[in-house]
């Protein structure tokens, strides 16, 4: 059995028409289980009668959060089910399947392309201590390279935050100079270097605590060898933590107002929802994209509304770090963002 598209979701049905759907077993014993469950109302609550928000062709997921099926079936029946819900792109977060058997780079990237999923970018470490081996940025820069070029990545980056010297205002224009380094080289392979954040890049550094750690990072490196992926749901976490300075002092901003003012600099996001829960640490409860309280419909509208040119710049995978059921967090993140649509004014 093969799950058929919503019927509340009309374009989602019409891309996977025209797409088709490819399936292998285990995949397609899992798309019937996943497929039994009826679309969620806040799926279709942003549904409007105007555009569609998202950009076609530039939905994308970070395979960290399918680790579990990745690890168990290999990437072929993940990649399989992904062409089904309607994915265009994927960010990697490793190379091998785990206990699910070896695979060579080659053969990732020919299976991606059969299953019309483009790799867009990959997570590597930013560095490892005591260890000159390690595939890290820090201690294999070449190997890094060399993988993300075979596997025809446009975007190379780590998850890692620029704390290898501590959370002084120079220990971060240090990292900010080992990160020009990495860009620049990227850059020479015609890929872009980028950092994607946590909550904790917006913290304030140690020694002048009036300053944010995260805009000596953008102010210290080159923006043209160094790109930011969004975490949007950790910046919306950090802005409930981070909100004020140690000594309570107000210190707000706005995750959109960063994008907003150096769009170019921001070609990835990660598109994670959360419930807010002022009782937690993170003020957010993460959750499947549509069923939280990140107003989505927004925040796409107003970053792709921001082009230059006629120029697109931005990419959007979806992520949530541990899902109850990862195939299901992959449907209906897909459905939801699809179902946005500007309203009749526009916004």
């Amino acid at each position: 059995m093969i799950r058929k598209p919503s019927s509340t979701d009309p374009e989602l049905a019409s891309r996977l028409s025209r797409r088709g759907v490819l399936g292998v077993a285990a995949g397609a014993t899992a798309a019937a289980l996943v497929g039994a469950a009826a679309p969620t109302a806040s799926a279709a609550s942003g549904k409007g009668r105007g555009r569609p928000v998202l950009p076609p062709g530039r939905l994308g997921i970070q395979l960290y959060s399918l680790r579990d099926k990745v690890s168990t079936l290999g990437f072929a029946p993940v990649f399989a089910e992904l062409e089904k819900y309607g994915y265009d792109e994927i960010e990697f977060a490793g190379y091998t399947q785990g206990s699910a058997g070896a695979i060579t780079l080659a053969q990732l990237k020919a299976l991606a392309r059969d299953h019309g999923l483009h790799p867009i970018g990959s997570h590597v470490g930013y560095y490892a201590d005591n260890n000159p081996n390690a595939y890290t940025f820090a201690q294999n820069l070449t190997k890094v390279l060399d993988d993300a070029e075979a596997l025809g990545l446009k975007h190379i980056g780590t998850a890692s935050g620029p704390f290898r010297y501590g959370t002084t205002v120079d220990a971060w224009k240090r990292a900010a100079e080992d990160f020009n380094t990495y860009g620049e080289a990227a850059r020479k392979r015609g890929m872009k270097f980028y950092q994607h954040n946590h909550a904790e890049e917006f913290s304030f550094a140690t020694d002048k605590p009036k300053v944010r750690l995260y805009d000596v990072l953008l102010a210290e490196t080159d923006p043209d060898f160094v790109y930011l992926e969004m975490d949007i749901y950790w910046a919306y976490s950090a802005q409930f933590r981070f909100g004020k300075r140690l000594d309570g002092t107000p210190a707000p901003f706005n995750p959109l107002d960063y994008v907003l003012k150096q769009p170019h600099r921001y070609p990835l996001f990660h598109v994670k929802d959360g419930i807010r829960d002022e009782t937690t640490r993170d003020g957010y409860r993460m959750t499947d994209v549509g069923d939280g309280d990140i107003d989505y419909k927004k925040f796409l509208s107003k970053v792709t509304a921001r082009t230059h040119h006629g120029k697109r710049y931005h990419h959007w995978q979806t992520e949530h770090d541990n899902p109850a059921e990862s195939y299901a967090f992959a449907r209906k993140s897909s459905e939801h963002l699809h179902s946005l649509r500007t309203g009749r004014c526009g916004d």
